[in-house]
């Protein structure tokens, strides 16, 4: 069942998607050369708890995954691209960082993620990460009202393969708002003019993500993080997003610069 929300509510989500946005920035420079993976979780949890927000990842068991999620973020290293447990990894010069959080406040939700190269990026990985960002944005201008929602999968399908990437369809976007997971499904690609229509108070995790070389995945052994099935770099990008009246609303937007709520950079996402 999908459930629309009022401009009050989408407001309410939005207070904990200004939350996150900040948080994800703040984390990006936490995340440099020689700072451990779990320092990162570590500083997370942390403001989530400062913020007195509730993280919507702990204790989180879906039907993958060995057991329930005991982290607050979900950090991805290079070839991982979706729901890498945090680790004893320390962050070398060049690793592709992927971080993905979702937090509830005051019973709302908002889901949000960011990929960025840690010190040097190579070309390769900078075009990667600028796909993914450009396919949200697409993605997000194409969430308007009266609408269908095969016309933001189409949209980030469409940028997907003008970069020159194929798309898994096993994992996308979702619907969002007192819960984590919500109805109805995002796909990372489709038809346009097709699936349910979009109505003002709709609101949905917008998340394309993309392997260099393969659309094919592979699980580890902990269950969770997931990796591209040929080991090549990956990347994720993802805002929660409503649809008004008046058009999209991203309500994970995070200070600027931010690539996705506009055109991206000539090196998005790069860390120094």
């Amino acid at each position: 069942m999908i459930e629309l929300k009022s401009d009050a509510e989408i407001g309410r989500m939005a207070v904990a998607g200004q939350f996150v946005g900040e948080l994800l920035a703040e984390l990006s420079g936490v995340a440099a050369v020689g700072v451990n993976l779990l320092d990162v979780e570590h500083h997370a949890r942390r403001r989530i708890k400062e913020r007195g927000a509730e993280s919507c990842y702990w204790d989180y068991a879906p039907s993958f995954g060995r057991g329930p999620f005991r982290n607050v973020l979900c950090l991805s290293v290079n070839d991982a691209v979706l729901h890498g447990l945090p680790h004893d990894y320390v962050l070398r010069d060049g690793d592709l960082l992927s971080i993905d959080m979702a937090v509830g406040i005051d019973g709302w939700v908002a889901d949000s993620a960011w990929s960025f190269v840690v010190g040097t990026p190579s070309p390769d990985d900078l075009k990667l990460i600028e796909a993914t960002e450009v396919a949200l944005a697409a993605g997000i201008r194409a969430a308007q009202p009266g609408g269908r929602l095969g016309d933001v999968s189409a949209a980030i399908g469409e940028v997907a393969h003008s970069y020159g990437y194929r798309v898994n369809g096993e994992f996308g976007g979702h619907g969002i708002g007192r819960t984590m997971h919500e109805s109805p499904h995002v796909a990372n690609d489709g038809r346009a003019g097709r699936g349910i229509k979009l109505e003002p108070g709709l609101t949905i995790a917008i998340e394309p993500w993309l392997c260099a070389t393969t659309d094919k995945i592979k699980y580890d052994k902990d269950g969770w993080t997931i990796r591209s099935a040929d080991g090549s770099r990956t990347a994720h990008s993802e805002h929660t997003v409503a649809v008004t009246a008046a058009g999209p609303r991203v309500l994970t937007a995070r200070p600027t610069p931010d690539p996705t709520s506009a055109e991206p950079a000539q090196n998005p996402g790069a860390a120094s």
